[in-house]
């Protein structure tokens, strides 16, 4: 069938708003010990819900109308799955043990701050689990029927992540660090001896890491003799056992990208063998992630001590581009997230190198055709340095049109991030309508290395823009995108970027989407969750001395200068960029005349996870492109 001739911007699509808006989030996945239970958990309209499923049975629901959710941080860390019942965080701060058979889920621990990561003790009789109130942060252990109050394991870190257990519970692991770092800037591995009553630790130990060596993900072996964990001391990562009998240890793996930032709890990348004979982890190939393996025994049985012949090995997953949070049963079955460009993230099941779709985030409505192939796009920025990018052409099975189309520039958030080559719902939606989207990962960004990550310190406001100018520029000269109709979109500080963009390069962009953005690098400063209260110090400077440089790159000093239309959206529960920050840049926008819209949603927090949000969201977007950039001459 011939394509109908249409301009860009205008083709009709069966990507809707509330087909985006309708999707599932699925945030992690785990085995129960025996293997004999897999649950997961899984976000729609705002709501987490977890789910377990057993072969030969049909899934079903663990938490009904609960909300389970890690409530430390940006959250994450929401559920260990035992044997006999599941352990999670809800979003009101306690922690509850649920069956997997009849019963209602019971409190452990009372309803006040915030936990996360709950691990349980092998004997079902413990529960471990991080907590955080009034800005303290703790490690702590109760009884596993909430018999007593909950008692402080570990305290005095600004932070705690990771806590596991040996597989007899004598052991525990977790990662901690303090201020002014970021856990990927510098962190410890601590090592300690439970006591008999399980309510304390001694022999505590400090294994690696420091406040310039970042570590993540302890790991034991299943006969608990070997401790295995991930470090960052140099341009990229290694993976690292000690044998804890006799206190030696081996770099199994050096110099390649296995650590991700560890923006939230729960994270895993490592997963031992029931064997110990070897260990599969996840890799980062320029946006790809991959599930490999590693074998630690050499020919005559023995542990290999030569790291030379030591050797990664791809395992197949039948063409999934990224994969996350991989768990693995005593009988070699392996379950993971998985998604590519075309397919939607599931809960795959992966056993005799055939894998099992367990659940869906999407139904499978759109064909492979509705989805762009992202191609990598780099760039030699103007001070000499390669900067990458994934450029999603317009694609539609139904419509072309002449010339170069126009262009979104999304600019991710964290700034410590990346856009992964993987499930883009949202450059879909654009691409369908007639629009190449244009993901930049500027200087600041992971997966190309520490030097690169680290280029932003110090530049944060600046370079993040240079390079998004520079990349769109290439682009443009490229001819894969209109000069006239470019269209800059952003969130958190990717909408620091979005508004920086419309204030200091004026008339580059015909129009900028901005949401929950950074304005005021001085008030986030001082307004931000503890998470973040001392990432300025490392991104701009410290005050007072940066004060310059705060200014310089705060949207608000500056907002006088926008002449281009912009597009505000905040949510008023936003707890790491106040509604503040958004509202002065529109009574800026207002006071001046400056062609805008601002959407205040009721409820939403830092991103929108509302069915009725996404779809007005969308929405509005698609009408104020029309009106500013598709017909605006």
């Amino acid at each position: 069938m011939s394509k109908q001739k249409l301009p860009y911007g205008l083709w009709k699509s069966p990507i809707s708003a509330s087909l985006i808006a309708g999707g599932i989030r699925l945030n992690d996945v785990q085995f129960s010990p025996d293997g004999q239970t897999l649950v997961w958990s899984q976000s729609q309209d705002g709501k987490t819900s977890l789910f377990a499923w057993r072969k030969g049975e049909a899934a079903w629901n663990l938490s009904g109308e609960f909300n389970p959710s890690g409530a430390v941080g940006y959250g994450g860390g929401d559920f260990f799955a035992g044997n006999d019942v599941v352990i999670f965080c809800d979003r009101n701060g306690r922690l509850y043990s649920k069956p997997y058979n009849t019963g209602l889920p019971k409190a452990l621990t009372p309803e006040f701050g915030g936990c996360a990561s709950p691990v349980l003790s092998p004997d079902e009789k413990t529960v471990y689990f991080v907590h955080t109130y009034e800005g303290r942060d703790v490690l702590a252990s109760v009884p596993a029927d909430g018999s007593t109050w909950s008692t402080i394991l570990r305290h005095g870190a600004d932070f705690y992540m990771q806590p596991t257990l040996s597989s007899d519970g004598s052991l525990f692991s977790w990662v901690e660090w303090e201020h002014p770092n970021m856990p990927w800037d510098g962190a410890r591995l601590m090592l300690g001896v439970l006591s008999k009553d399980k309510k304390g630790l001694k022999a505590v130990k400090h294994i690696a890491g420091d406040e310039n060596v970042a570590v993540f993900q302890p790991a034991f072996s299943p006969d608990g003799s070997k401790l295995a964990w991930l470090q960052n001391s140099a341009e990229f990562d290694d993976l690292v056992v000690i044998d804890l009998e006799n206190d030696t240890r081996q770099v199994l793996l050096e110099n390649q990208n296995l650590l991700p930032p560890a923006w939230v709890q729960g994270q895993r990348t490592l997963n031992w063998t029931a064997d110990g004979k070897s260990i599969y982890y996840l890799l980062n190939q320029q946006g790809s992630i991959s599930l490999n393996k590693i074998d630690l025994m050499n020919d005559q049985g023995e542990w290999n001590r030569q790291a030379s012949s030591l050797r990664g090995e791809r395992i197949e997953t039948e063409g999934f581009t990224l994969l996350e949070q991989p768990t693995l049963s005593p009988d070699g079955s392996l379950a993971f997230i998985a998604q590519s460009a075309s397919q939607p993230p599931r809960i795959a099941l992966l056993k005799d190198s055939q894998i099992l779709t367990i659940a869906r985030s999407a139904s499978d409505v759109l064909s492979n055709d509705d989805f762009a192939t992202p191609q990598s796009f780099s760039w030699i920025s103007s001070d000499g340095i390669e900067v990458h990018g994934l450029y999603y052409p317009p694609t539609n099975a139904n419509y072309t049109a002449e010339g170069v189309p126009p262009l979104i520039v999304y600019i991710h958030g964290g700034p410590t991030s990346q856009v992964f080559n993987a499930y883009n719902m949202e450059a879909a939606w654009f691409n369908n309508r007639g629009y190449a989207y244009f993901a930049v990962n500027y200087r600041g960004s992971t997966g190309y290395g520490r030097s690169y990550r680290d280029a932003l310190k110090g530049n944060w406001g600046s370079l993040d823009l240079q390079d998004s100018i520079e990349g769109t520029q290439a682009l443009v000269e490229a001819g894969l995108a209109d000069p006239k109709k470019l269209v800059i979109k952003g969130g958190s500080s990717g909408g620091m970027v979005v508004l920086n963009a419309l204030v200091h390069h004026p008339g580059f962009f015909k129009a900028g989407l901005c949401s929950y953005g950074v304005s005021n690098l001085f008030s986030w400063d001082m307004d931000t969750h503890k998470f973040e209260a001392h990432y300025n110090e490392s991104l701009v400077g410290k005050l007072p001395e940066a004060a310059e440089k705060y200014f310089a790159w705060s949207p608000i000093f500056h907002a006088d200068k926008i002449r281009d239309a912009v597009a505000i959206f905040q949510g008023s529960e936003d707890k790491v960029v106040s509604v503040e920050q958004s509202e002065s840049i529109v009574n800026i926008l207002m006071a001046n005349k400056v062609p805008h819209i601002y959407k205040l949603y009721e409820g939403e927090g830092h991103g929108f996870r509302k069915k009725a949000t996404l779809v007005n969201f969308y929405e509005t977007i698609d009408r104020f492109l029309k009106q500013y950039v598709i017909f605006s001459l």
